[in-house]
């Protein structure tokens, strides 16, 4: 029917142009307005929620394929009204986007459940140096150049009356999560409660509240028993902090395991720790704490000052020690009692005899007659240098001889900023982690300086001075000099 229909349209046309007369001109057919058919928008096709509700519907695939399409081309600026494509009359285009400005317009095209990459980290780690202004000292009054006299006591210790040290392990509860792991408290703790009759399964022990410590003291000659004594604890696994903690009864035992000793009592760490999951503040060193009068002595130790020959020895301290101070200790006590005193030969002690008759309770007031002796020490040519806590301390017979000294400082600083690199929207790539490191490096171009000789310890410390060097940086000096035979004293390290 429809092919019909064709035809017969096709053979009137034919006829109507048939009887038109030549010369007329053909008025072209007004071709009939189709009906307009009302559109309905597509709906997205639905996406499956995300847990929790709430989630809003995106883009069905082939929108986002145009999204994509459309970030891709270049984009056009449109032409105004009234002007046709050929038209040549200059438009002004619109400003252009910067490249940091067009990939957010294209990341906010991206909406939905689309895939939009996080923004790159921009900070950097630094690593600085800085030393403070020097440090210009004033000159003090005091004794220089006098004599100075003192106590044998003060050079001297009596043998037999030394400290003995004692020490135990324990347990310190009540910690608030600072404590150590549980693999590592899990059986003490298990051994405690088996004392109380207390059994449990050990691997339910999952508490931090517990520190596995250390407890030592110091035994003093001839303390008796009962008396209080202080006593050190230190932790030997992870804990953090013994803030708050108590320690648990504990023995002490000499080398031989011999108990001299028991502690107990809260913890003392003189500072604090407060944590959390991004900083924390700390003031001192909390994972090491005392127990003032902790510890109870439970056996006496006694001693005598008296040998079973009738000799008091006087040990010269490693500070004092010298032949010389040793004589004078010897003439002095000789002045006092005659006949009584003597360098013994191992050069580090002073052999006296007590008097036959003298009974043995004025003993005591015999050692103290010749402690209290008035000596004047030499002087020792000492420099104590410490290089953990930059400490540096000179003796009065520290001299210096003339030379020259240069001093070079190295300072590298290395700062590590890893950046973590994230793929872009619907790229299928992959997250890496890219180094980023900062490297400083400071040298000093210093030239010799010339050090005249020094004789007193002024003059010393102001020769050393001029160099304008740090604590530190004096004791690798002190150090060299002493290797070259300038520094005349002897440079001990604690």
């Amino acid at each position: 029917m429809r092919w019909m229909r064709i035809i017969a349209v096709v053979c009137v046309g034919a006829l109507a142009l048939a009887q038109q007369p030549e010369g007329t001109p053909v008025a072209p057919r007004a071709r009939p307005a189709r009906p307009t058919v009302p559109t309905t928008p597509l709906a997205p096709k639905p996406t499956n929620p995300q847990p929790g509700g709430g989630a809003k519907p995106g883009p069905s695939r082939p929108q986002r394929r145009e999204m994509i399409r459309r970030m891709a081309q270049p984009t056009e600026a449109a032409a105004p009204q009234g002007l046709d494509a050929t038209d040549t009359t200059r438009v002004d285009a619109a400003p252009e986007l910067t490249a940091e400005e067009q990939q957010r317009a294209n990341l906010r095209l991206l909406t939905g459940d689309g895939v939009q990459a996080p923004a790159q980290p921009d900070t950097r780690s630094t690593a600085t140096y800085e030393r403070s202004e020097r440090f210009v000292p004033k000159p003090g009054r005091g004794a220089s150049g006098r004599a100075v006299t003192t106590t044998v006591q003060t050079l001297c210790d009596v043998r037999g009356q030394e400290d003995n040290d004692i020490f135990g392990i324990g347990l310190v509860t009540g910690l608030a999560g600072t404590g150590d792991s549980p693999l590592m408290t899990r059986q003490l703790v298990d051994n405690v409660l088996r004392v109380s009759n207390i059994r449990i399964d050990v691997n339910a022990i999952a508490s931090k509240n517990v520190a596995f410590v250390r407890v030592e003291a110091k035994l003093p000659a001839g303390i008796q028993a009962g008396r209080k004594i202080d006593v050190r604890v230190s932790t030997l696994g992870d804990s953090k902090s013994l803030q708050g903690g108590t320690l648990l009864f504990t023995e002490l035992t000499d080398v031989n395991g011999v108990v001299y000793a028991t502690a107990s009592g809260p913890v003392d760490v003189g500072g604090f720790l407060a944590s959390g999951q991004g900083a924390s503040v700390s003031k001192n060193h909390v994972t090491v704490g005392t127990i003032a009068s902790g510890g109870k002595v439970e056996r006496s130790l006694p001693v005598d000052i008296v040998s079973d020959l009738g000799f008091i020895y006087l040990d010269l301290r490693p500070s004092q020690s010298s032949f010389t101070n040793l004589v004078r200790i010897a003439e002095a006590v000789n002045t006092l009692y005659p006949q009584t005193a003597e360098a013994a030969t191992d050069g580090r002690s002073v052999k006296v005899e007590v008097p036959r008759d003298l009974p043995q309770n004025a003993h005591i007031a015999f050692l103290e007659s010749i402690l209290s002796l008035e000596v004047t020490p030499q002087v020792q040519p000492y420099v104590v240098v410490n290089e953990r806590t930059g400490t540096i301390v000179m003796g009065e017979g520290v001299r210096l001889r003339p030379g020259a000294v240069a001093m070079g400082n190295l300072t590298v600083s290395v700062a590590e900023s890893p950046e973590t690199s994230q793929p872009g929207p619907l790229s299928n790539g992959q997250t890496a982690q890219q180094p980023r490191t900062d490297i400083k490096v400071n040298e000093d171009s210093n030239g010799l300086v010339e050090i005249p000789g020094a004789v007193s310890l002024q003059e010393v410390v102001d020769v050393l001075n001029v160099l304008g060097l740090s604590p530190r940086e004096l004791i690798m000096i002190l150090d060299a000099m002493h290797q070259a035979g300038m520094l005349l004293a002897e440079v001990r390290r604690m």
